[in-house]
């Protein structure tokens, strides 16, 4: 009467089922520089948290009497765990079975998975090696006929990027469906020569005349530096703590609000370089990251995207222990104006701060858009124009402290003016239509032709032009509300995210983020 026989029928195939595609095929993942499917989950999560779901799915042979000759797991593996003590789910591929390729069971899992993160509201951490569940050519010989494609799970991809936060690792080559749900997160990783991403792999691309490589084709020098992926890791371990830390940020989902750690960097900290930091000469640099690692709590800036839309700075830190999204611009390079790239990565930290609640911290050193023939052959205004419409729809509070300039059509994109304008300045702002030096020549054109002298009287304009262009001239007239000494910054910005952490209100926004 008992179900003894069963239950050990069970742990059975439990134990089949973790040897994944057997000896030969975890030494060659080995080999490869690449950890297997589990050790990477026990290496990611809390220990001893993880509950696996369909453990035991897979390819079964039977002798004539009904008893279990063989099984093959199926080459996913999803479940449910632990990351710092809060409940995720786990979706892997098993590059031991059929190179992560689909078999019977892997769709359902894919499925099950995006699924049960949207319905439980809990962040989902994708492992992607492979096609990601993708098909194989030899499906065509065994299943006798073909599909019009359809992509497994997709609607709850969508669903997931303005319900919880994803994120997605690529383990190793990542073609096809994989590389699509790669790029369909909120924050993916690629490993420095142990990942490549892809349409499809090099025997495809050679049969049409190219000669390429898996690295060439799509190695992190490639995808790490055009916005494919967000980042790129050194080593697997690297990868799973960037993962693990991004989570930190963000709440489990969009019906919770991102939760205050406490602070032990104190709010009224000042640091006295700040004073000096912005040059006085217009033409010199200076360096964005320091300054925002000084504002903000220790050690707590996370910047992502680092390697591509460079003359822009994204990322999230903390104030006064409240998560926020970041946003810079980077003076040293093309000073900081707006590229066709780096409105793209605005448009993706904008909406991901509105997303999940987080206030936006914009430290502002904008002359503009780029400006010439390449600009305009990247498409610079269509992409700057939707960087400043994500701007202009942010209901996330904002604020700014402009640092330097602010010039133009992109510089007024510093937050949205019909709002209330939580901002400061420093006594280095500068803005206007555009720069001074630049609109000289254009505008004095007809006095300067007919002067005697005209560099005598460009100069005497240009000091005409400069006592008026001080801050404190925009502060008269309420231009610029508040103007503050540099090292007070930190505590207006901390005294800010008090007040803005109270408004905030959880829940779906009106419209979903995309990739």
């Amino acid at each position: 009467m008992s179900w003894e026989k069963e239950v050990k029928e069970l742990q059975n195939r439990i134990n089949l089922s973790k040897r994944l595609g057997g000896k030969e095929k975890i030494k060659r993942q080995h080999d490869a520089g690449r950890t297997t499917v589990r050790e990477r989950i026990v290496s990611l999560i809390d220990k001893d948290s993880f509950r696996e779901i369909g453990g035991i799915a897979g390819r079964s042979e039977y002798d004539k009497e009904g008893n279990l000759l063989n099984f093959l797991p199926a080459n996913s593996v999803i479940g449910q765990a632990k990351i710092d003590n809060r409940a995720v789910v786990i979706y892997g591929d098993d590059f031991t079975v059929r190179g992560g390729a689909a078999d019977a069971a892997i769709h359902e899992k894919m499925i099950t998975a995006e699924r049960f993160a949207n319905e439980y509201r809990m962040p989902i951490i994708r492992l992607i090696e492979g096609t990601g569940g993708g098909g194989s050519v030899k499906s065509l010989e065994k299943d006798g006929y073909t599909y019009v494609p359809a992509n497994p799970a997709w609607d709850w991809v969508v669903k997931n990027m303005s319900t919880v936060p994803v994120v997605s690792l690529g383990c190793g080559p990542v073609a096809g469906l994989g590389a699509a749900r790669l790029v369909s997160s909120h924050y993916s990783i690629i490993i420095k020569n142990i990942s490549q991403v892809f349409v499809a792999g090099p025997p495809v691309v050679n049969r049409l005349g190219e000669t390429v490589t898996k690295e060439s084709l799509g190695g992190s020098e490639i995808h790490g530096k055009n916005g494919v992926v967000d980042d790129v890791a050194k080593d697997e371990a690297e990868a799973l703590l960037l993962a693990k830390k991004f989570l930190s940020y963000l709440p489990s989902s969009t019906y919770d609000l991102p939760e205050k750690i406490k602070n032990r960097d104190p709010v009224d900290r000042s640091d006295n370089w700040l004073i000096k930091v912005i040059p006085k000469d217009r033409r010199q640099s200076y360096e964005i990251r320091p300054i925002i690692k000084s504002v903000t709590d220790e050690n707590s800036f996370f910047e992502i995207g680092k390697n591509w839309g460079t003359s822009s700075v994204s990322g999230f830190a903390r104030l006064d222990g409240h998560p926020i999204a970041v946003l810079a611009n980077d003076p040293q390079v093309y000073g900081g104006g707006w590229t066709a790239d780096a409105s793209l990565k605005i448009i993706r930290i904008v909406e991901i701060a509105e997303t999940f609640n987080l206030p936006i911290l914009h430290l502002v050193d904008n002359p503009g858009f780029l400006v010439g023939t390449y600009a305009e052959k990247q498409a610079t205004i269509r992409h700057g124009a939707r960087a400043l419409a994500a701007i202009y729809q942010l209901t996330t509070p904002i604020c700014s402290i402009i640092l330097r300039r602010a010039f133009g059509v992109a510089g007024a994109a510093h937050m949205n003016h019909t709002h209330h304008k939580y901002r400061y300045a420093w006594p280095s702002g500068d803005w206007g239509s555009l720069p001074i030096e630049g609109g000289i020549e254009a505008a004095y054109k007809s006095d300067l032709e007919q002067s005697d002298n005209p560099e005598k009287l460009l100069k005497d304009i240009e000091e005409k032009l400069n006592r008026v262009r001080s801050p404190f001239r925009s502060a008269e007239k309420f231009s610029i509300e508040n103007i503050i000494d540099p090292r007070d910054s930190r505590k207006v910005l901390c005294e800010w995210i008090n007040l803005a952490s109270k408004i905030r209100t959880p829940g779906p926004k009106t419209f979903g983020m995309r990739p």
